[in-house]
């Protein structure tokens, strides 16, 4: 199973806007299987389940059992925020005739800026269809992972929207007389 590392630096600045027409421009959330009321819904029933066991276990005279009811409660509440937390991250990823820009936002609100030229940027769709399938561009040697937070069948439909966006781009740098990586 081939792993790509990411080795493509992050930039500085932000990249000066392109003028020409976007061919990709997607954001890109993970997915969250529970909203927030079910969460609210599900934290009161652990917490009612809880408290009656404990509240058993004290009234049987087993009165150290009954702490560790609160606290797999709390655990399990750490747990989904430490979930929730997590979903606050973001990548955007924009196609143009001249770049690939991708900015990724971390659950702490970090951003980190991605650039490469589209002309030779080389794609690969790892170990397509699999769980730990993965989305990767390469220039020169250096590789930048996409998508790592979808799905293995999302990250196939975007490795396929990414594809053709990068043809497209491609296909628009020589129509327009600029040069275009020999390789599709």
């Amino acid at each position: 199973m081939p792993t790509v590392i990411e080795t493509w630096p992050a930039e500085t600045d932000s990249p000066d806007p392109h003028e020409g027409p976007l061919y990709l421009d997607a954001e890109i959330a993970p997915n969250r299987s529970l909203p927030n009321p079910a969460f609210i819904a599900l934290m009161v029933a652990i917490t009612a389940i809880s408290f009656t066991a404990g509240l058993l276990f004290f009234t049987m005279g087993a009165w150290p059992v009954a702490p560790f009811f609160g606290l797999d409660a709390i655990l399990v509440w750490l747990a989904f925020r430490i979930s929730y937390r997590d979903g606050r991250a973001r990548e955007w990823v924009k196609v143009n005739a001249r770049d690939i820009e991708v900015t990724r936002r971390h659950p702490t609100g970090h951003l980190r800026r991605f650039r490469m030229p589209t002309a030779w940027a080389q794609f690969r769709h790892i170990d397509a269809g699999q769980h730990h399938s993965q989305v990767a561009v390469s220039v020169s040697g250096k590789s930048l992972v996409l998508a790592s937070t979808l799905s293995p069948k999302e990250r196939g439909e975007f490795a396929k929207a990414l594809d053709n966006a990068l043809q497209q781009a491609r296909a628009g740098t020589q129509e327009a007389g600029g040069f275009a990586s020999p390789e599709t």
